[in-house]
């Protein structure tokens, strides 16, 4: 049985603040081909309101979060010129271990973005 689970979350870095109302989509990646696996927008805390893939549909594998960057930077006035910089902003990785918690970040500017493997 699987005990690991999936969370992401956040912050504008630009700002300083956790980036909320921003939609994160996850994809399961099969065979080269994306499968959506869930959709969530982030709260006042840059944060999901649950786990973006909780314990009980986690599997591992390989995944992709799509973080909607552009419409966020547009809703928050930082957005410059058409078309954006950065709009839609996507990290593939690999989850293996089938009891872990799994955290990937999205440190968001304008112009440059960070993640990693948080905790």
């Amino acid at each position: 049985m699987s005990e690991g689970f999936l969370t992401t979350h956040v912050l504008d870095t630009a700002r300083g603040i956790p980036a909320e109302g921003l939609m994160v989509t996850l994809y399961r990646i099969e065979a080269g081909e994306r499968i959506m696996v869930a959709r969530a927008v982030t709260n006042e805390d840059g944060r999901t309101d649950s786990p973006i893939l909780p314990v009980e549909n986690f599997v591992t594998g390989q995944f992709e979060l799509v973080f909607a960057a552009g419409d966020y930077l547009r809703r928050s006035g930082q957005a410059q010129g058409d078309p954006l910089f950065l709009d839609q902003i996507p990290i593939r990785f690999g989850m293996n271990d089938a009891t872990s918690h799994y955290h990937v970040p999205l440190l968001l500017s304008p112009f440059g973005y960070s993640t990693y493997r948080g905790s």
